[in-house]
């Protein structure tokens, strides 16, 4: 996968990350990386740059990728499968025998989200974050790794509270919701303070990326994720759906600024910081669904199944992303109507491909 090789279809994405981050891979240049979660939407735009870096800059940056199932993962992602410095080692987050290679860097971004309502799941993913993590820690703490990067969420914040419009790393609110709904962000909590422990005791010098909402290429459009949904209704020439009133703000992050964003905090992150990684411009899931209807010819019909309530305050999901301009000197690159233009690209050009 050269940069001389066009037709591959995420080549300018990838050429944009190695814009922003060409010093980044210098030093990351001939050192070992251990990334859990490699086949979700983050790690595998973390193992897209890092091949495409090896590539086009002959970086020689080797990554060990834990996976529950090798066989699944090289279904889905062939080309990074085969690639040599890649190596996929099979287990459990929680529980996985260390790999007996010198490991530089870590970066764990294992976790599932389940579906609202499902107690059992919700329970095992909380379980397997926590202690995950803290596998992952030992691991980092036996390796003597130089930085871990801990992927954690915005949801840690709780609900954003309508005075606040976009909320910043200090704020912290305890969430509202069911104790079921509230697992996951406990979860996600319990696991910084576990990195901020070991940074504490050992002098790990552990980094936290707080995930907002993203679209991009290998973001799942059958899931949870009300953009990705919008966009499969669009390319299955339904009615762009709106579950809700439409009236919520959230913001986008395009996949290819989040790798920019994570490699960076990787290497220049301030130990011990948090980070919140996302969009800081605001859009309603009613305009967001318009945005995505205005890609396809014709535009799909827009159905919003809940009426507004007379007096109610739109809720937020919107981060403060100062402290990323600021420390790090990173920013929001490609607005969200050309992600949400070379989203549907892609998904199209996937669909002829395997056609």
């Amino acid at each position: 996968m050269s940069t001389g090789q066009r037709r591959y279809p995420l080549a300018e994405d990838l050429d944009h990350i190695l814009s922003h981050t060409r010093e980044i891979w210098q030093e990351l240049s001939g050192k070992t990386i251990c990334i859990t979660g490699g086949s979700g939407f983050f790690g595998t735009w973390l193992l897209e740059s890092l091949v495409w870096a090896n590539t086009a800059l002959e970086a020689c940056t080797k990554a060990i990728v834990l996976t529950r199932n090798p066989q699944a993962f090289s279904k889905k992602h062939p080309l990074l499968a085969q690639h040599p410095q890649l190596k996929l080692v099979a287990g459990d987050v929680r529980s996985f025998e260390f790999p007996k290679e010198k490991i530089d860097y870590i970066i764990h971004g294992a976790a599932t989200v389940t579906a609202s309502g499902n107690l059992g799941a919700a329970a095992d993913s909380a379980e397997t974050i926590v202690n995950g993590t803290r596998h992952m820690l030992a691991l980092a703490h036996e390796k003597r790794v130089e930085r871990f990067l801990f992927i954690s969420s915005g949801a840690v914040y709780g609900a954003q509270p309508q005075n606040i419009s976009h909320v910043p790393e200090e704020h912290f609110n305890s969430t509202q919701s069911l104790p079921v709904d509230s697992l996951y962000a406990e979860a996600k909590r319990k696991g910084e303070a576990l990195c901020v422990a070991h940074h504490k005791q050992f002098d790990l010098q552990t980094i936290i990326a707080r995930g907002f909402a993203f679209v991009g290429p290998h973001l799942p459009i059958d899931a949870h994720y009300a953009l990705g949904n919008f966009i499969r209704d669009g390319l299955l020439g339904k009615d762009i759906t709106v579950e809700g009133d439409g009236t919520p703000y959230r913001s986008y992050l395009y996949a290819a600024d989040l790798a920019i964003w994570l490699w960076t905090m990787l290497i220049r992150g301030n130990p011990m910081e948090a980070y919140n990684v996302g969009s800081d411009r605001p859009v309603t899931i009613a305009d967001a669904a318009r945005k995505v209807a205005r890609v396809f010819h014709p535009p799909p019909a827009i159905k919003i199944l809940q009426s507004v309530k007379a007096g109610q305050t739109p809720e937020r999901y919107v981060p403060s992303i100062e402290k990323a301009k600021n420390e790090l000197g990173l920013r929001v690159f490609i607005d969200l109507d050309t992600a949400i233009q070379r989203t549907v690209a892609w998904h199209m050009n996937s669909r002829t491909a395997s056609a």
